[in-house]
């Protein structure tokens, strides 16, 4: 049957259960009474994502696919936590999707398991799949010992969004690409109510990507070493990057580290909570349909250092991946292949879901709505690759527990960091 919509609030124990909606009825599985195997228009490919944001977008380019193909291929949401509880329910049972969004976060578990369909020889073979037209990073993330997995879905670079209602009750002037993060905090103070209507920013303790790690790479600090073998944690120039986001939790120009994991900082940008986020380019979807956003709210490049004078964005891409043993691998391999060929990477900048990996077609994107979106190629000037190794979960993980202590004000940001790197040491010596 065709795969269903699967609710944000999936119970884990539910998960092999939904798992195996991804896939055919067996039913429709079998040849008729005549001998003729079915028609190929009454099978569905499921396709699994995350971003609900991107779902919409994304159905129409797999129409389209649909109309050029006849393969029926239809999308479904599962929350970022519970995505990966299913796909690794998924991946004991035997009922993986067929198609679906990978991460660096786990792409090494996934590809060195054989969990993943081999695109190698499918790449190779194309006439609409060049690696060479995608970020080499990208492409990267998903080859394993010269091996292809994914095909690159998109580029992710990050942008700091204001509220210009706040700015011009405030008498604040917006943000500019001249901005340092002095000046951000220096603004926050000046947005942010004493009453604790108002925030001058937002910065969760996991907002790695979209948050910290953008100004520890701006100050020349850095979280793991290019052999991944060694933390950067316990750098003094990522401490002090990080003593920066200490001196705002201590100033109170953020909310309270509960306010903030019970509403994201977009939800909280959105109700007009906070006056400025840093937000990846992923989330235009969710701004531009919000009455709120759409009509208050703009967004410019990242602060640079004070000191370095460097604006760094820390940068991802999804891959489209198969399941290696998945009953439809031709046809889901050609539903990768037009997912990631550069017609459907051009609508999907076109169509605002977000920035798409093929080289030079995000100039769409950044027309596709009524934002300053050209401050997010901007960013694409100085990029880092997003930190990872094959034990990324573990030490985030681990980094985002340590840092609650520093938010409630139990530890201080420097002890922290040591804390981070001797745990993230000891990973990496594992690997």
């Amino acid at each position: 049957m065709r795969l269903k919509r699967i609710s944000a609030v999936l119970l884990a124990a539910a998960a092999a259960a939904a798992l195996a909606a991804c896939g055919q009825d067996a039913d429709s599985q079998k040849k008729e009474s005549s001998g003729k195997a079915e028609e190929k228009s009454d099978k569905v490919l499921s396709v699994m994502t995350w971003d609900d944001n991107q779902a919409k977008g994304l159905q129409k380019i797999l129409d389209d696919f649909t109309k050029e193909t006849g393969i029926k291929a239809e999308t479904g949401v599962v929350k970022w936590d519970e995505y990966w509880t299913m796909l690794d329910a998924g991946a004991r049972g035997g009922t993986l999707p067929d198609v679906f969004w990978m991460h660096s976060n786990e792409a090494e578990r996934y590809m060195t398991n054989g969990l993943l369909l081999d695109l190698t020889d499918k790449i190779e073979g194309s006439d609409k799949i060049d690696l060479a037209n995608y970020p080499e990073d990208i492409v990267e993330l998903y080859n394993n010992d010269d091996k292809q997995y994914a095909v690159p879905k998109d580029v992710d670079t990050i942008a700091l969004w204001y509220n210009k209602k706040m700015f011009d009750e405030a008498g604040v002037e917006y943000p500019t690409a001249e901005w340092t993060w002095d000046d951000v905090f220096e603004a926050a103070k000046k947005l942010t109510k004493e009453d604790g209507s108002q925030y001058g920013l937002a910065m969760r303790n996991d907002n790695n990507q979209a948050g910290y790690y953008n100004m520890i790479y701006d100050n020349d600090g850095y979280i793991i070493s290019e052999d991944k073998k060694k933390s950067g944690w316990d750098d003094p120039k990522t401490i002090e990057a990080m003593e920066m986001l200490e001196s705002w939790i201590q100033a109170g120009v953020m909310p309270s580290l509960e306010t903030m994991s019970e509403n994201g900082e977009d939800v909280l940008f959105q109700s007009g909570k906070i006056a400025m986020t840093f937000q990846g380019s992923w989330m235009l979807a969710y701004f531009k349909d919000n009455e709120y956003t759409a009509e208050n709210c703009d967004c410019v490049e990242l602060p640079m250092d004070a000191e370095t004078g460097k604006r760094v964005s820390i940068y991802n891409g999804l891959g489209w991946a198969a399941a290696a043993n998945g009953e439809n691998t031709e046809d889901a391999w050609k539903l990768i292949e037009y997912l990631g060929s550069k017609e459907a990477q051009i609508k999907q900048a076109e169509l605002g879901v977000t920035m798409s990996a093929y080289k030079g077609t995000s100039d769409a994107w950044a027309n596709s709505a009524d934002f300053n979106l050209e401050a997010y190629l901007h960013m694409m000037d100085d990029m880092v690759i997003r930190p990872y190794s094959k034990t990324t979960v573990a030490w985030e993980n681990k980094a985002n527990e340590i840092l609650k202590e520093v938010y409630a004000g139990d530890k201080t940001m420097a002890d922290a960091c040591r804390e981070i790197a001797g745990f993230m040491n000891e990973s990496l010596a594992e690997e």
